[in-house]
């Protein structure tokens, strides 16, 4: 029987499922897995119980549980649709001249985004931005988003300034909150589409930490008819009290399904590696009094997090440097709260234990390793912590929980489970492989659950589930890379068929 996005299978039929945690008895033998009511009911032997209803065949297919992108900026990552790709600029000459032949938005701006300027030779400059862009208003957002370059007129415009034309963190941030401010219209359109682009990776869900008062916006886009994911928002310190005021708490449902839901409160505590402001025990090279930046002191920490606990948020915290991320697993234990701290991308050797004590979960980003390699090697290559240490997080009893940050890195899953076990891509030689996942780990942290719950498949479950073409477990880097996915469920229902 023929099927379409939208419709729901009685029967899964044929599939195989991976050997990670697997509770079953079937070995290598293609099953079915009967659903009903937006569950799994039944897995039985292929043909060994009646199919009754809808079909779908998946004779060759693997099953696993629908993936979930557990850190993702979407409007930000939606607009990327829009903007100049810098990502290939291996100089401030070259990013701004990629600038000269954008296209002007309806808005009159131009915006790039992507480029990583921590090993250009030469320096970010007004004269040179101003150069080629002139009086168009004109944006180069950092790929790690914690800087943006704007020419003279981008900085009237916004009534900023700056000697180099470079903004970072707070001043930053407000300009990409202004740049993301899109006509509605056009932003849900493209969110739309961006999450369905996400189904057909295998996604079913998403953690949603755009800078804006998000309740509204995700009430907007379900009335019009939004269903492709899941998702849960975040809200940020500027607007806790409203989210407190509106009796809003973590897990608290949008809509009758429960499809859209209040997440966790988002804090930010410190800068990036990129631009330099990640907050560490020891100075960047050739700037002994550059430690990076704690943009949330440690006692406001502990405060926000105690009122956003007492309120019911969980929290997520970022904390990229060993010293941000030192405070940030004191607050956890000073407050009692619950959570993740976000990126977790160096780890000082005696906090890696601290996060399964404290029952922090590591919502970590593999890809950003592999992007941000040659950078560590230099910018930190006098720390003694260790960077992005997903095996030794792993081995310390850590919830791993994968993201992408998109749009820092592209929202796939594929990508980030190969660059956690394979550390590596483009055939260039694995980076520090000693800190590489197996592929069952790397598959359960992509899940909603993380590492700790496994990605086995039983009855009881709801159907959140991604056919793929094959084996996660055996994939080679580029094969994982290369994962197709021919059908996603949420709750039963087709949100994607390929």
């Amino acid at each position: 029987m023929s099927l379409a996005r939208g419709d729901e299978p009685a029967v899964i039929a044929g599939v195989r499922l991976t050997g990670a945690d697997r509770l079953d008895p079937f070995g290598d033998d293609p099953v079915d897995v009967h659903l009903r009511d937006g569950g799994i009911v039944d897995i039985a032997p292929a043909g060994a119980l009646p199919r009754a209803g809808r079909v779908l065949d998946a004779s060759g297919m693997w099953l696993i549980p629908g993936l979930w992108d557990h850190h993702v900026h979407t409007v930000q990552w939606a607009l990327v649709a829009q903007r100049q790709d810098l990502g290939a600029a291996r100089t401030a000459a070259e990013a701004a001249a990629l600038m000269a032949s954008a296209d002007v938005l309806g808005d009159g701006r131009k915006v790039g985004t992507g480029f990583r300027d921590a090993l250009w030779p030469d320096a970010m400059t007004l004269e040179v931005l101003d150069a080629v862009t002139g009086e168009v208003p004109t944006y180069l957002i950092n790929a790690d988003v914690h800087s943006v370059w704007l020419n003279s007129a981008a900085l009237r415009r916004e009534g900023f300034s700056a000697p180099d034309g470079v903004l970072r963190e707070e001043p930053a941030f407000e300009i990409s909150r202004r740049l993301n401010a899109a006509d509605p219209a056009v932003g849900d359109a493209l969110v739309a589409r961006a999450l369905g682009e996400a189904a057909s990776r295998g996604i079913v869900g998403v953690v949603d930490l755009d800078m804006a008062w998000n309740a509204e916006a995700w009430a907007r886009r379900l009335s019009a008819g939004f269903d492709a994911t899941r998702v849960s928002f975040g809200v940020y310190p500027a607007l806790l009290e409203r989210a407190i005021g509106e009796g809003l708490e973590t897990g608290d449902a949008l809509d009758p399904a429960g499809l859209v839901r209040m997440g966790p409160f988002k804090v930010i505590t410190d800068g990036s590696l990129g631009t330099r402001t990640a907050a560490c025990s020891h100075a960047y090279p050739g700037d002994p009094h550059n430690h990076g930046v704690l943009t949330v002191p440690p006692h406001e920490l502990q405060e926000l997090m105690t009122r956003a606990t007492g309120a019911g948020f969980a929290c997520a915290v970022h904390a990229i440097g060993d010293l941000a991320n030192t405070h940030a697993l004191d607050a956890f234990a000073a407050t009692g709260a619950h959570g993740t701290i976000e990126h977790a991308q160096l780890v000082a050797h005696a906090d890696l234990a601290r996060f399964a004590r404290l029952g922090v979960g590591a919502s970590v980003q593999p890809e950003h390793a592999i992007d941000d390699r040659d950078m560590t090697d230099s910018i930190w290559a006098e720390q003694t912590a260790l960077p992005y240490p997903l095996r030794a997080l792993a081995d310390a009893g850590a919830n791993l929980l994968f993201g992408s940050d998109a749009p820092v890195s592209p929202l796939d899953p594929w990508a980030a489970m190969a660059a956690a076990v394979h550390r590596t891509r483009d055939g260039r030689p694995a980076w520090r492989p000693e800190q590489g996942l197996d592929a069952a780990t790397a598959l359960a942290a992509s899940t909603e659950g993380g590492s700790a719950t496994g990605s086995a498949l039983q009855p009881g479950m709801v159907a959140d589930l991604a056919v793929i073409d094959r084996d996660p477990l055996t994939a080679g880097e580029p094969e994982m890379r290369g994962t197709r996915v021919a059908a996603t469920l949420l709750a039963g229902r087709l949100t994607h068929l390929g």
